[in-house]
């Protein structure tokens, strides 16, 4: 099993989230992190703060728990933690969630809880000013956006890329998660 690790401490901030501006708006952007792990989730690719990435790791059998949502594979014994393990593409609704040798596991540090969430595949560290990031779209009540921080939008020549910036605290603490409580900050 290859591992490719970069311990981050616990807590960790962003020094841009301590910068303050005038409207709300402004201020959601500069509070954003600046670094985003890319990913992807079938045909699209995703972006979650660099600093809730505690290593990656190669897929393995996680043990199932009776009873646990199908977006929920199971847990693993992670040098001495027992990590919950959740299906990303299951999660999102992705059409299908095949394992093959690029589905890795992303561990994460969400709220002082650590918890593997499976991907198709890691792409790279992409570092996004405030300028590149857009507000997410205002989509109806009926669906559930609010995870999506905004949308990174990245320009390399004449080829533009899109990356929707997820707040994986937001998803990981909803109720239907059952990982945490939702209330703890």
């Amino acid at each position: 099993m290859s591992t490719i690790t970069e311990e981050r401490p616990i807590g960790a901030t962003n020094p841009a989230a301590a910068a303050s501006s005038t409207t709300s708006a402004r201020r959601e952007f500069v509070a954003a992190p600046n670094e985003f792990l890319s990913f992807r989730l079938g045909g699209e690719e995703y972006g979650i703060d660099i600093l809730r990435v505690q290593e990656i790791r190669s897929y393995e059998a996680s043990m199932r728990i009776a009873n646990a949502p199908a977006f929920i594979k199971g847990v693993v014994n992670l040098r001495g933690v027992i990590v919950p393990i959740v299906d990303l593409r299951l999660k999102l609704g992705c059409e299908s969630a095949e394992y093959n040798g690029s589905t890795v596991v992303i561990v994460l540090n969400v709220r002082g809880r650590v918890i593997g969430a499976v991907v198709d595949s890691v792409s790279d560290v992409i570092a996004l000013g405030a300028d590149d990031i857009k507000p997410a779209p205002q989509l109806s009540t009926l669906v559930d956006a609010g995870y999506i921080m905004g949308i990174g939008c990245i320009k390399n020549g004449d080829v533009e890329r899109m990356l929707i910036l997820t707040d994986i605290d937001a998803l990981m603490s909803s109720a239907d998660m059952g990982l945490m409580d939702a209330a703890v900050p």
